[in-house]
């Protein structure tokens, strides 16, 4: 009796908040389906006063106008290029960093600490300019080694202060025990401590990975004369015009350049969730 007597009083509560996260979810998926709606409606029904949620005649004309631009597979590898080398260095940049704030005491420790939190809260157009300074004097500009380098700085604050939080649930006691048992700290470090903390690693990459691959900001302020070095958010350009914006192109590109992130997503899901909630925990 006791049992069905709170299942009943439960019931109604679990059933709103099925109900609020089923609208919270559909608030969010529905950008995503008005961009491929768009996308595979024909230039007719794009630009109708009339807007209708659905189409009965869907068409890959704007896929196939995106396809056809120039170097488009070229700008798709040089995003790739870019997104990799940022999800890695800086992954292995800011397990080393976390694993010696975290391990060793030293002077400035806090300080170092408090630095990266500082540095999440500065905005990154007011960095630009200087940035693109920086880039000019050392010769980087028209390379991807411009948006490669400001990016992993970007990531690195977050991703230090978040790995610092695995590394320390990780008890000292097992990295003496693997001393006494002969293990090296090199040893101990890639063969014990980065395999515990690898979900955080997938989480931080995510976000790197996210932010590197929408940048328009930096590619459109370093990359001033060179297409060939183009990442895929400035391929996007070509379908706006003077007179009148390509949206069906707009539309399929943006289609096309979230598959990538869907994919990652994918491969990535079952640690993504467990680095998350080691986070949460800590």
């Amino acid at each position: 009796m006791t049992t069905s007597r709170t299942y009943r009083i439960r019931r109604p509560g679990r059933l709103v908040a099925e109900a609020g996260t089923l609208l919270v979810a559909a608030a969010v998926a529905f950008p995503l389906y008005w961009m491929v709606l768009s996308a595979l409606k024909p230039a007719g029904e794009i630009q109708s006063t009339h807007p209708r949620p659905w189409t009965l005649s869907p068409s890959l004309d704007s896929f196939r106008r995106v396809f056809e631009q120039q170097d488009f597979g070229r700008y798709f590898l040089n995003s790739l290029t870019v997104a990799g080398t940022v999800v890695l260095a800086s992954a292995l940049i800011a397990f080393l960093a976390a694993t010696a704030v975290t391990r060793f005491r030293f002077r400035f420790r806090t300080t170092l600490l408090v630095m990266f939190l500082v540095a999440q809260m500065v905005p990154v157009e007011a960095l630009t300019i200087p940035l693109f300074f920086l880039m000019r004097d050392f010769g980087q500009l028209n390379t991807l080694g411009s948006l490669i380098l400001p990016h992993i700085a970007f990531s690195l604050p977050f991703a230090i202060w978040m790995l610092r939080g695995f590394v320390k649930a990780v008890p000292e006691a097992l990295e003496e025990q693997a001393q006494i048992d002969g293990a090296s700290r090199t040893r101990f470090l890639w063969q014990i401590l980065f395999p515990l903390v690898f979900p955080g690693l997938v989480a931080t990459s995510v976000f790197s990975f996210i932010s590197t691959w929408n940048d328009f900001l930096f590619a459109k302020s370093f990359l001033i004369s060179d297409t060939s070095q183009s990442t895929l958010p400035m391929a996007l350009l070509v379908f706006f015009k003077p007179d009148e914006n390509d949206w069906g192109g707009i539309m399929a590109g943006s289609t096309v350049m979230t598959i990538p992130v869907l994919v990652f997503f994918v491969l990535v899901q079952r640690r993504l969730v467990s680095g998350l909630g080691g986070a949460v925990k800590d």
